[in-house]
Formats: C-alpha cells, sequence, structure tokens
C-alpha cells in the first residue's frame, strides 16, 4: 500500500509541475465553454438576437409602404433600408443576414392576385447562404406582414374599391358567364358594400387577414432558467480532460522507450499494482478539474448543480474513471508516443463530436442520437446536463454512471490484458 500510494503522489506531483498540462486542461475548458455557451444563448436573460435584414423599398404605394412599416416595427428583425446594390453587396459579404425588395407596383399587384385578377408578384428575398435556417424566419415574417396589409387594403382601403369596381365592370361587360363567374360577382359585390358601409359601423377598422392564433412559449425543466453555460463547461469540459488522459497514457509509452517502466516493474510491486496506481492518480486529477472547472462556471457565469449534487459527484467520478482507463489503452496498445498521440486525439475528437460535447446530441438525426449511446462521452455530458441545468435527482444520474463504469471496466480490462501479455514476453 505504501509503494501504490508513492506512486499515485509522484504522478500528481508530475502533473502538477508541468504549467502547459494546467493551462491546457484548466484553462482551455473554461474559455471555450464560455465561448459556446455564449454562443448558444448563455443564460437564457439576454433577449433574442434580432436578425440584421436589409429593406429596399421601391414600391410608394400605401400598401407597399405600410409592408415597409410593419417588417420595421417587427420585434424579430433589425431592418436597415437601403439601395438594392448596397443591400446585395452587404448580404454578400455576409454582413446581414439577408435582404428584402419590395418592388414597384407590388401594392396593386399583390391586391389582384388576391380575388385571383392576375399573376401573383415576387419579392426577391437575398440570403447569406450559410443562414438557411434564418431565410425561412424572414419568409415566414414577410408572409405575415404582406398578407396582414395586402388583405385590409384590399377589404378596406381605396385601393381596393378601386379594384373590385374595375373588377366587377368587367364581369359586366362579359357574356353571361358561367357559375364561379356568377359566383366570383356576388362575392365582389358583397365586398363593395362592406366597403361603402358608414365607417362609424366599423369600430376601430379592419386589421385585414392575420394568424388565427398565437403561441405561449412556456419552457419546461426541472431546474432553473436554461443556462446554455452549464452545456458548454459540460462539453469542454469532457474533451479536454480526455486530453489529460491521453497525456497520462503517453507518459507511460515515454517510460518505456528511456527504460524507467522496466526498472519500475523490478520494483516490489505488480504490474497491476502499477497500472492500479497510475489509474488512480489520473482520474483524481481529472475529478479535480472537473470540478474546478465548474467552480469556475457557478462564480462567473451563474452554472448552478441544481440536481443532485451527489449525481453530480457520482458522474465525474465516473467519467474520471473512464478518462483514466482510456489512457491506460493508449499505453497498452500504442506502439510509438507519436503515433499514440495522433490517434488518440483523433479517437477523442470523435467520441467528444458524436457525445454532444460541441452541438447537444438531440439537434442530431434520430439514427445518429442512437449510435452515439455508444461513446462513454454521450453519457459523460448527459449525465452532467441532468445533474445541473436539468435540476433532475440522483436517480437521473444512475443510468450515465453505470454506462461509464461499463466503459471504464472494458478500457481497463483490455490494457491489463496487454501489459500483462507484454510483461511475459519480457520476462
Amino acid at each position: 500500500m505504501t509503494a501504490l500510494l508513492a506512486l499515485v503522489r509522484k504522478d500528481l506531483l508530475l502533473y502538477l509541475s508541468d504549467r502547459r498540462a494546467l493551462l491546457l486542461n484548466l484553462v482551455m475548458p473554461i474559455v471555450l465553454g464560455a465561448f459556446f455557451g455564449y454562443l448558444f444563448g448563455g443564460s437564457g436573460a439576454a433577449e433574442n438576437a434580432r436578425i440584421d435584414v436589409a429593406l429596399v423599398a421601391l414600391d410608394d404605394s400605401d400598401i407597399g409602404k405600410k409592408i415597409a412599416a410593419g417588417l420595421k416595427s417587427d420585434a424579430a428583425l433589425n431592418i436597415r433600408e437601403m439601395p438594392l446594390a448596397e443591400a446585395q453587396e452587404k448580404v454578400r459579404k455576409g454582413k446581414l443576414n439577408a435582404a428584402i425588395v419590395i418592388p414597384a407596383g407590388f401594392g396593386d399587384a399583390a391586391g389582384a392576385a388576391l380575388f385571383g385578377a392576375g399573376g401573383k408578384p415576387e419579392i426577391p428575398v437575398y440570403y447569406d447562404p450559410s443562414q438557411g435556417a434564418v431565410l425561412s424566419m424572414v419568409k415566414g415574417i414577410l408572409t405575415q406582414h404582406v398578407m396582414q396589409t395586402v388583405s385590409a387594403g384590399m377589404f378596406d382601403g381605396p385601393g381596393g374599391s378601386r379594384l373590385i369596381g374595375d373588377s366587377l365592370a368587367r364581369l359586366e361587360q362579359q357574356a353571361p358567364a358561367d357559375a364561379e363567374s356568377a359566383s366570383l360577382a356576388q362575392l365582389l359585390r358583397s365586398v363593395k358594400t362592406f366597403q361603402e358601409r358608414p365607417k362609424s359601423e366599423s369600430g376601430s377598422g379592419s386589421g385585414g387577414l392575420s394568424v388565427p392564433f398565437a403561441t405561449r412559449d412556456e419552457a419546461l425543466s426541472s431546474g432553473p432558467q436554461y443556462n446554455a453555460y452549464a452545456h458548454a463547461f459540460a462539453g469542454m469540459s469532457v474533451q479536454f480532460i480526455l486530453f489529460m488522459g491521453i497525456d497520462a497514457g503517453i507518459s507511460i509509452l515515454l517510460a518505456r522507450r528511456q527504460g524507467l517502466w522496466s526498472r519500475l516493474l523490478a520494483a516490489p510491486i505488480t504490474v497491476r499494482g502499477v497500472l492500479l496506481a497510475r489509474a488512480l492518480s489520473s482520474a483524481l486529477i481529472a475529478f479535480c478539474l472537473l470540478c474546478g472547472i465548474f467552480l469556475v462556471a457557478a462564480l462567473l457565469f451563474k452554472v448552478r448543480i441544481a440536481g443532485s449534487l451527489a449525481g453530480f459527484a457520482g458522474v465525474g467520478l465516473c467519467f474520471a474513471l473512464v478518462t483514466a482507463t482510456f489512457g491506460l489503452l493508449i499505453a497498452a496498445y500504442g506502439k510509438t508516443p507519436e503515433a499514440a498521440r495522433g490517434l488518440a486525439v483523433f479517437a477523442t475528437l470523435v467520441m467528444v463530436m458524436l457525445g454532444g460535447a460541441w452541438v447537444p446530441a438531440f439537434l442530431f438525426p434520430q439514427w445518429l442520437q442512437t449510435i452515439t449511446l455508444a461513446m462513454p462521452t454521450r453519457w459523460a455530458v448527459d449525465g452532467l446536463d441532468a445533474m445541473s441545468w436539468r435540476g433532475l435527482g440522483f436517480e437521473a444520474a444512475l443510468p450515465a454512471m453505470a454506462a461509464q463504469l461499463g466503459f471504464a471496466a472494458l478500457f481497463g480490462a483490455l490494457a491489463l490484458h496487454k501489459f500483462n501479455r507484454d510483461a511475459k514476453r519480457t520476462g
């Protein structure tokens, strides 16, 4: 036991003396966690960012002006009115998300199209190809304002009265028409009667056709208000702590190259004891790093362990064991430090990416979400999320803990088998 503790103490002192390792594994996840957390919405207290959109208003009609005014007043858009060439250039350079062009004569043409009396006029929308999701949002908002303004103008505006009068005149000049034309004429007469009513009967006036419902958005979570920093810090912690595990495994390969490993095994301690000491020291470092990162997140970014503190500790300890045994696995099967580092970094980045550390796993396609369950990182990130911003109880941490312990046992068994086999060959 004395030899085991001495080996653990030696590993801890060596790690703490390496300032580069501390910088990489402690400071970098904090910096990147803050960046990704801000990118995905921060603590949720700030207002949603507006979409930067250029507006080219070429229609001087009453309808065109009202559409432009409605877009400018929309809370989801940050409208900047400018000439067409300037708008196209800014979208092309990525300085604006999109540009909307209301062409000349749009109001009259849209009113005619509303009653099927003409072709549908087009509103050009220029957009940044990297902003596909933004395009759908802008088109939806634009449709709402155009539909409401055009319908209001046609039913209760001077342009609509003129258009309906012209349409009725054309229908009456034609020969006796079919049932469909007769129905259209009857509809237009009814609309004209509505337009000619005394304005006092209209009350507050017609606002045109609009979306016939509203949504009431309510976020549901067992914890406090959603904090994107919590997920970002969980993901970056998992990534950089795994990098620490890689360094621990590479250090064994370097010790082999320098002959230090053979001297260590010549001491009165078994291979299993040496590996256990390395695993314990690596796991202790990993868990302390995780706690340190989340402590900074709590102090600076209001990340809370809203769920079970014991569950958080359990998930963290199990992930620390995964990190430790992952390092042993690298050392066991790595041929040289250089080749092993390259393969290990690649494998780690794949695990981190598929584990939802960069982008939440629920954004993946369903088939990919199923595949990622084979990644220990997925269970680590989900477990940390459950114990932080989701605010779930200890029972929610048990599946993540069990899965990670399974991966740790698998990695450890494979590493021990390879080390024992190599020891017999050299012995």
